[in-house]
Formats: C-alpha cells, structure tokens, sequence
C-alpha cells in the first residue's frame, strides 16, 4: 500500500509539489535485503543509522528512507507539517525540499538511506540566507528513473509527474 501528501511551501522551508511517499510493510526488516533493494533500483550509496531529532532538507538530492528496526514519529513538512508513524518494513519517499525529523523513535529505530543514482545530498535547515538558492537547485533536479521500492514503473513515476 503506498499513501501520499504533499507539503506546501511554509515559508521557512520548501517543501516540495511531488508528493511524500509512504510503503506501508513494503519490505522485510533486513537492512541488507533494503539495501539491495534501492540498489536494483537506481538508489546506490545507502547508509544506516537514525533520523535527525531537528528540521533538516535535502535541496540536491531525493531520499528513500527503509526502516528495518523499531518505530519513530517523525514530522514532515515543518513546525506546522505532518507527523507519520513509521515502523520496521515501512518505507519513505522524501522528495527535495521536505523538511523532516524525528520527533520520537523506540530505542531500536532503525533507517537504510539513500538516493538516486547521480544525486547527492546536502544539508539545509530552514536558516536565513539558504533560499532562494535552495528553492532553484530543487527546482533544477531531475525525478529519479526509477521507484526505490517498486522500481520501474512504480507508485513514484506515477505519482511525480512533470511541470
């Protein structure tokens, strides 16, 4: 099952007009298995670790987040964004721009990260002075070829359509 929102320019951070995608089970909870899976699919280049507890964004680079361990409420969007559970087998499509951190995760929260093939990623945090240079690099990046989960064809090329 894949869910989507999109998150509005806040002002402080961007956001993004492609939607945030959430696989719910969509893997089994096998860092390994998670990394070879985004590998297949154009995502090399994966880390494990946490989610950052403070607001962070990625304005050259799209992320795919796989949980393989625990749970954790992370926020999405800002101070005034979404807020989503996520557990081991979930996965999460984070386009540039998004803000996101976490706000509570059980002692065994787990991610894999990575991101399409060709892209890599920065650090933003809402401070004054990051846009409008943000907001043109985000806006200058290319959808990635494929869904890190469903590959080819998948939920993401379906539902991040052009301008």
């Amino acid at each position: 099952m894949v869910r989507s929102i999109v998150l509005a320019d806040d002002g402080t951070f961007p956001n993004n007009r492609q939607p945030l995608l959430f696989y719910t089970g969509a893997e089994p909870a096998d860092p390994a298995a998670i990394e070879s899976l985004f590998d297949r699919n154009g995502w090399p280049g994966a880390w494990r670790n946490g989610v950052y507890p403070y607001h962070h964004y990625h304005s050259t680079a799209h992320e795919a987040l796989g949980v393989y361990g625990g749970s954790a409420a992370i926020q999405f969007g800002g101070p005034g964004g979404a807020t989503r559970e996520v557990r081991a087998g979930d996965v999460v499509v984070i386009p540039a721009g998004v803000a996101h951190r976490c706000l509570e995760a059980s002692p065994d929260f787990r991610v894999v990260g990575a991101y399409p093939r060709g892209q890599r990623w920065d650090m933003c945090y809402g401070r004054p002075g990051e846009r409008p240079e943000a907001d043109r690099r985000i806006a200058a990046l290319s959808d990635p070829e494929a869904d890190p989960v469903q590959g080819a064809g998948g939920a993401l090329g379906r539902l991040w359509k052009g301008p």
